[in-house]
């Protein structure tokens, strides 16, 4: 049998059996595992890193790759759900601060960790999303860092006038900025995904998104092919949305992706009788 490099770290991702006192792992489509096997994209999601003194929280660690040089620069702590991968973490790090168990539940109350912290996770497709906007709206969070779908990180990352430009990107940009750092092809990866993942870096300059904005914005983007006006009335009064779009010289047939975050705020900020919202302005101090 012929054994890949990562036998030389005494873990081999394609079985769950013993080999030679080797560990031998299989990745679980249940959890969507695909481990990171290229040290090269370790390294640079290293360098990807916001320089500051947070506490690191890394979300899937696997098979500790990343972990150990995350280990190396400030106070870590991992969640990982997979009970086989949490022996093996506890196994290879006397020094690691590891919860086992599913980080969504470590989440109920909106805060995942009690100080600041900085988010560092390859992120399963399936639950990617839902973990993003969890770390948005922690106030304590300060930065993400995350490798997930090619496609998801385009849609956090979309400007006006783009037809992937959605709810998404109106959030995470209404409070961080947004830039993908680098794409990671499929053969990096153990086993192979059948897409191409990226590297997404999210800076925070405001602590939290805006709930009713977001829940504004999806009635806004429940039908992308349909008008705005179309899909606001769908909830809003169409007489007082008339007036609004006149006072803010917009046009009854513009579609939702075709407006900017910008005017989206002043369209929130009219329905909701105030003269301004504070979503359009970033707060420096919140910066880490």
């Amino acid at each position: 049998m012929k054994l890949s490099l990562s036998i030389f770290k005494k873990i081999y991702y394609n079985s769950t059996k013993k080999l030679k006192g080797y560990v031998i792992i299989q990745a679980k489509k249940k959890f969507g595992q695909n481990f990171l096997k290229e040290s090269m994209y370790v390294d640079k999601i290293i360098e990807s890193m916001p320089n500051d003194d947070n506490l690191i929280v890394e979300i899937g660690p696997g098979l500790g790759d990343l972990t150990e040089k995350l280990l190396q620069k400030n106070s870590l702590v991992a969640y990982e759900i997979d009970d086989d991968l949490c022996k093996i973490l506890k196994d290879k790090f006397n020094n690691l601060d590891l919860v086992c168990g599913d980080v969504l539940d470590s989440w109920q109350t909106g805060r995942l960790r009690k100080e600041n912290y900085n988010l560092i996770a390859n992120l399963p497709y399936y639950v990617a999303t839902n973990i993003i906007l969890k770390a948005l709206n922690d106030e304590n969070c300060k930065n993400i860092l995350v490798l997930i779908q090619k496609e998801v990180a385009e849609k956090f990352s979309a400007k006006t006038g783009e037809k992937i430009y959605s709810s998404l990107a109106i959030i995470a940009q209404s409070i961080a900025d947004v830039e993908i750092k680098f794409d990671i092809p499929p053969e990096a990866f153990n086993p192979a995904p059948k897409v191409i993942s990226s590297v997404i870096l999210f800076k925070k300059f405001k602590p939290k998104y805006d709930e009713s904005f977001a829940k504004f914005l999806k009635v806004a983007f429940n039908q992308p092919r349909k008008t705005l006006l179309k899909n606001l009335s769908s909830k809003y009064d169409k007489e007082k949305l008339t007036i609004i779009f006149e006072n803010l010289n917009i046009q009854k047939n513009i579609r939702p992706h075709q407006i900017s975050k910008e005017l989206f705020f002043e369209v929130f900020s009219e329905l909701k009788g105030e003269t301004q919202n504070d979503n359009t302005t970033k707060q420096s101090n919140t910066k880490s």
